[in-house]
């Protein structure tokens, strides 16, 4: 294939690089090329790419386009390879935080989070007129108070997913009579008055990655559950459900966490509760519209590429993502080793934190236990934020995305430095565009090597279309390719630790795009719509490739009403301080908060 050598990249040592803003170093914009396919059309192209003849020149012209070659697999770079996005514990020394025994139960954590929040809402604050979801302090409120049962939340939820199932495609698997026994069992505490934690009784979904029995774990697939059966909850799970949460099912998702869409041609699409015509993003799509239709308040997902993050901004929730390592990972698919973390989608921030706060924390092990994480949580107090905070905001990338996105994100930002005496501080974050490639190399990589000692058995009939595109590119990768993307992973490391030597938080849109339509070409093959889709995950990539906690806060809407959110990207073990910000954000937020056209109200009286 010589005829299609690009001649690569050569990158000056990081020691050289001028991160300050305003250098003039070129922004590379995502060189996606790449037609929309759906239908007939993905089909034709899934045969090309299989062919064993025109497969691999095929291959070759479209890594030679997309600048796979140049900026990565053909690209001299000094650095190391860096396999694994593994930080040494460091002692941040962040401010109103309480050090939280890393041996605590999931119960006595999550009733040290509940202790770190602000007062409940006053009546002043209950009576204004705007929208807002149920909270876990909602439910567990309403139980011990009286005024609801965990059973008829149960009975209502079921009527709502029943009804939803024929169009809007929430759940790949749930069942009626596990979540109503479950229900059965916290009422009965609650009149005991025997409630096990703030989660007891609080519906959660998993999302269909993650081991949860009675479920199998399909992965989004109608295969993989035949080859690796479900034998016991995920360690995220298991954790959730020893804090009596009711866990309700297992979400759709993109077909093997494999696009951006939430477009499964298995399972259906799973459609945006603010607009059912257009995506809910994936590939963590069902948590993301179980949360913001009101089903849940709380739903876990997978975010290996922004699959936690990306539907959370485009459904007008909270996604959360932790620090790689932070949550185990435990009975969770193997689907890509060293980008996908376990990440929590909820109604508020505060959810989110009493979420992390049941799920994190190390497994066993022989290790000493001063050799493991500390565990922090924020001090939340409305009107004694954190002082100090430096955002890094790198210009050209942070301005493209849509106009009303960089608008709405530009003053939401302003309006939180204003509010805290907060400040920004311009900066350049070179070769983003040479980043997301390698993170796509690594992500493909690792997702067929998982999969391998399956996919051999496997009849390509059971997949969808898009996922055989998807695996016939992520098969051309080779061992040179991962190696230069692992020196890419390093360099970029290197790149953001000096970055975050002069800011705390950096910050960007979440996605480039609001939630685009579902055209009726793709239900049946699913799509590829590759410029949609760089455009959904240019902002996650450090995220997950680098290993950092960020968090996505919904800050307004397009002129279609569709959600808009903005990310806060920390320091490696940074959460307390990303949940204090994200906090203040929301604060300031929440009073403009729509109610989507598909919602449940599960706590009405």
């Amino acid at each position: 294939m010589g005829l299609f050598k690009a001649e690569g990249a050569v990158y000056k040592p990081v020691e050289q690089l001028d991160l300050g803003g305003g250098n003039h170093e070129f922004y590379l914009k995502a060189n996606v090329k790449a037609p929309r396919m759906a239908g007939l059309l993905v089909k034709i192209f899934a045969w090309f790419l299989e062919s064993r003849i025109l497969g691999p020149l095929l291959l070759s012209i479209l890594k030679r386009n997309n600048l796979i070659n140049k900026l990565v697999s053909d690209a001299e770079l000094v650095e190391e390879p860096l396999f694994v996005p593994q930080h040494p514990f460091q002692d941040l020394k962040e401010e109103q935080v309480k050090e939280i025994d890393s041996d605590s139960s999931p119960p006595e954590r999550v009733h040290h989070a509940i202790n770190c929040l602000p007062p409940t809402l006053t009546e002043s604050e209950k009576l204004k007129p705007h929208f807002r979801r149920w909270t876990i302090l909602d439910y567990s409120r309403a139980y011990s108070c009286g005024e609801i049962t965990p059973q008829m939340v149960a009975q209502r939820f079921i009527a709502g997913v029943r009804e939803t199932s024929s169009h809007m495609s929430f759940f790949i698997n749930y069942d009626d009579h596990d979540i109503l026994r479950q229900a059965e069992e916290s009422t009965l505490r609650y009149k005991r008055g025997e409630a096990i934690s703030a989660l007891d009784g609080v519906p959660i979904a998993i999302k269909d990655e993650i081991d949860c029995s009675p479920y199998p774990t399909t992965g989004g697939t109608k295969w993989l559950h035949k080859f690796r059966p479900c034998t016991a909850d995920a360690c995220c799970v298991k954790r959730l459900r020893m804090c009596g949460a009711i866990l309700v099912g297992k979400t759709n998702m993109h077909e093997l966490g494999a696009g951006t869409s939430g477009i499964n041609p298995h399972y259906g699409a799973t459609r945006n509760p603010y607009d059912p015509s257009r995506i809910s993003g994936g590939s963590s799509s069902g948590s993301a519209a179980v949360v913001a239709a009101g089903l849940c308040p709380a739903a876990l997902g997978v975010d290996g590429g922004g699959s936690v993050r990306m539907p959370a901004a485009l459904c007008g929730v909270v996604g959360f993502k932790p620090t790689f390592g932070r949550i185990p990972h435990a009975g969770v698919l193997p689907l890509n080793w060293t980008v996908g973390m376990v990440g929590i989608l909820a109604a508020t921030i505060e959810d989110a934190f009493i979420v992390y706060a049941a799920i994190n924390g190390q497994l066993p092990s022989n290790q000493p236990s001063s050799s493991h994480p500390k565990v922090y949580f924020p001090l939340l107090k409305p009107k004694n934020m954190i002082p100090n905070i430096t955002f890094a905001k790198y210009g050209e990338w942070f301005n493209d995305c849509s106009d009303i996105i960089r608008t709405c994100c530009s003053n939401a930002l302003d309006l939180l430095c204003k509010q805290y005496q907060w400040k920004t501080l311009e900066v350049t974050i070179p070769e983003i565009e040479a980043m997301r490639l390698a993170h796509y190399m690594t992500i493909g990589s690792e997702c067929t090597t998982s999969l391998a000692s399956y996919l051999e058995k496997l009849d390509y009939a059971e997949l969808g279309w898009d996922a055989r595109v998807a695996l016939s590119v992520y098969g051309s990768f080779n061992g040179k390719g991962y190696i230069k993307a692992q020196k890419m992973r390093s360099r970029q490391m290197q790149i953001h630790k000096n970055i975050f030597t002069k800011a705390d938080i950096i910050v960007a849109p979440t996605t480039g795009v609001t939630a685009y339509p579902i055209f009726n070409d793709a239900l049946e093959t699913g799509e590829l719509d590759y410029i949609n889709g760089a455009a959904l995950v240019r902002y996650q990539i450090a995220g997950n490739f680098l290993g950092l906690p960020a968090v996505t806060i919904p800050v307004g809407y397009d002129k279609a009403g569709l959600p808009i959110g903005i990310q806060f990207i920390g320091k490696p073990w940074s959460e307390p301080t990303l949940i204090h910000v994200a906090f203040a954000m929301q604060a300031l937020c929440i009073s403009e908060c729509k109610k989507p056209k598909v919602f449940y109200d599960l706590l009405a009286p």
